[in-house]
């Protein structure tokens, strides 16, 4: 072997030490976590690149290498993988561990609940106050609202009330037509399920009853009961006379006190002086609600009045229901 073999043997063997040793200290670092004492937020917009956001974190002091995390990047040949999005990157996140989460896309996720019982107006306010959804719809433009859908008809109660996960930037329309498909299954399917000999034509009429079971009680073991006074009622051809009907059909001029001139004027949610069913939900119904409507308890009772301890005192006969109102409106006005 002559010498400069030897030489070049020599160089390429202390090369090799030295990238060995370059590459402990290199994966090293990308193992080392990120320096946060809290949940660091990134936004990584379109058009961001590696280098940029790298460089970012090794300014702020959160990076503790920005060259170790570029070299990685061109060696895997991952530079156009990261994507676009809100990140939430919490203490004791490596390096290599937000790498990952830009690559799979796992962005920060939000929850927001429709509430049971509430209007649709009532649903959208709500989303637009959450600071992470953008707001397309106008709640006060019953017009503006029905052209977002496409449809002919206000869309009241035509949404399922739950717990709706989604990232920033996503718009109020966008979870309220997921809600919609919610509820257009569920109801499908109390529907295709519901007890024999209902006086009901169709599951949009199941769903207004279902809503006014909902505004009636707040407690869910007594929606059976309310569901059958209803459906029996209807099958004696007599009017529904529930208030949040006729409450639903003031809006907003009605102020917490139902007058007994606000019970006789006339409306098409007015089930004091019209027949049958209104022409629409008032509210957001529960699944137990709905199911509830589709499989009420009917019993011989034909009346309930509120005991003021949220439930109610139902009766068979109206001289029954007129002791009873005396006795919990008295017991109330004196409380």
């Amino acid at each position: 072997m002559n010498l400069r073999h030897k030489y070049f043997l020599f160089g390429a063997g202390v090369l090799l030490v030295a990238l060995t040793i370059r590459s402990i200290f290199f994966y090293q670092h990308l193992q080392q976590p990120l320096v946060l004492s809290d949940t660091y937020i990134i936004n990584v917009g379109n058009g961001s690149n590696f280098t940029q956001l790298s460089k970012e974190l090794e300014e702020k002091g959160i990076l503790p290498s920005a060259s170790d995390l570029l070299l990685y990047v061109r060696v895997k040949n991952i530079a156009n993988q990261m994507r676009a999005g809100e990140y939430a990157v919490t203490p004791g996140t490596t390096a290599l561990g937000l790498l990952q989460m830009l690559i799979r896309g796992d962005v920060k996720h939000y929850d927001v609940r429709l509430g049971e019982g509430w209007t649709l107006q009532q649903a959208i306010k709500a989303l637009q106050e959450h600071p992470a959804i953008s707001a397309v719809l106008n709640p006060d433009d019953p017009e503006s609202v029905k052209a977002a859908f496409g449809i002919e008809f206000y869309p009241e109660g035509l949404f399922f009330p739950d717990t709706y996960s989604f990232t920033r930037g996503t718009t109020d329309l966008e979870i309220l037509k997921r809600s919609w498909n919610l509820m257009q299954q569920n109801l499908d399917l109390a529907w295709t399920n519901r007890a024999d000999g209902l006086p009901l034509n169709s599951p949009r009429e199941a769903l207004i009853l279902a809503s006014i079971v909902e505004k009636e009680t707040a407690l869910v073991t007594e929606y059976s009961k309310i569901a059958g006074v209803f459906v029996l009622r209807m099958q004696k051809n007599m009017r529904l006379q529930t208030d949040p009907t006729v409450i639903y059909g003031l809006g907003s001029s009605f102020d917490g006190n139902l007058t007994k001139v606000q019970l006789q004027t006339d409306s098409p949610w007015n089930t004091y002086t019209r027949d049958g069913l209104p022409p629409t939900p008032i509210a957001l119904p529960s699944q137990a609600a709905i199911t509830a409507s589709m499989h009420p308890e009917v019993l011989d009772l034909l009346y309930f009045v509120a005991r003021g301890d949220g439930s109610h005192q139902f009766s068979s006969t109206l001289d029954q229901h007129n002791l009873a109102v005396q006795q919990y409106q008295l017991k109330t006005s004196i409380q």
